[in-house]
């Protein structure tokens, strides 16, 4: 399953870059700011959102983020876990 949606990412990372390839050689920036060119720009600031976060899941930045994020919960856990009995002693003193 995981391949089968990288290969996903992947192809919408390819098509995005075949639309921007084709797209930017045509945005004309000649007679100033026009409502085309500010349409064209902005068209290819997000095709540049859209190859970004494809990049970004097909380098596996969230599955390195989530690993390290696991691996704080786990210490978390421990120390909570050492400190549980302390816990439990003090309260059994103060009844």
């Amino acid at each position: 399953m995981k391949k089968r949606n990288k290969f996903k990412h992947f192809l919408y990372l390819i098509l995005a870059l075949a639309m921007l390839v084709y797209a930017l050689p045509l945005i004309s920036f000649k007679g100033g700011w026009s409502w085309a060119s500010a349409f064209g720009a902005a068209w290819a600031l997000f095709a540049f959102l859209v190859i970004g976060a494809h990049l970004h899941y097909l380098l596996g930045v969230d599955e390195e983020k989530q690993k390290s994020l696991d691996r704080i919960r786990a210490a978390k856990l421990r120390q909570w876990q050492m400190k549980w009995p302390d816990e439990t002693q003090h309260s059994r003193e103060n009844m």
